[in-house]
């Protein structure tokens, strides 16, 4: 047999509490040869709390696992055996995901460096209704007017007494209403 990879579907929020009794398997059952790697899907996102930047993890598919093993039925029991475990991505037996799926994944969680630029998440459309929510112009109101996603900025028209300003912001100072 192979290595491959699995996606292995856990309760929400419990994604943590299995890597950990996964990785207490491994060493119990001396299963390094089997299970190579255990992954929670993240991401890095910027954010701006108490006014300054900073960069959290968030999971990227919450509720899934991925494993790098040599699957058999012996294996796959005692996995799906773990509390907070539902079971593998398949339909009735576990299926490997495909290396497409592998390299879009882990491009998106930032594990490979591929050479063409990451393209940034579109979260705004021209046109969209925001509220600002951080520095000068914070609670007011603007429709998106122009989108710089290799910025990660935005010119939003901002009514101010009456007249239509154009404003510049950041990704991280707008809302969606």
């Amino acid at each position: 047999m192979s290595v491959k990879w699995y996606a292995l579907q856990v309760y929400s929020g419990h994604e943590s509490k299995v890597k950990a009794n996964l990785e207490k398997l491994i060493s119990q059952h001396a299963l390094e040869d089997k299970i190579l790697q255990v992954k929670i899907p993240t991401y890095e996102e910027p954010e701006i709390k108490k006014g300054k930047k900073t960069i959290t993890k968030k999971k990227l598919m919450p509720g899934y696992l991925l494993l790098e093993m040599i699957l058999d039925p012996d294996l796959q029991f005692k996995i799906t055996s773990l509390p907070s475990v539902s079971t593998f991505v398949g339909r009735k037996t576990p299926e490997p995901l495909t290396v497409d799926e592998i390299k879009n994944l882990f491009s998106e969680m930032g594990d490979i460096k591929s050479e063409e630029p990451k393209k940034p998440r579109l979260l705004f459309n021209i046109g969209e209704t925001l509220k600002i929510i951080d520095g000068p112009f914070a609670n007011f109101n603007g429709i998106v007017d122009e989108i710089f996603p290799d910025k990660g900025r935005l010119k939003v028209k901002v009514e101010i007494f009456g007249q239509p300003t154009r404003v510049d912001l950041d990704y991280l100072q707008v809302a969606k209403t």
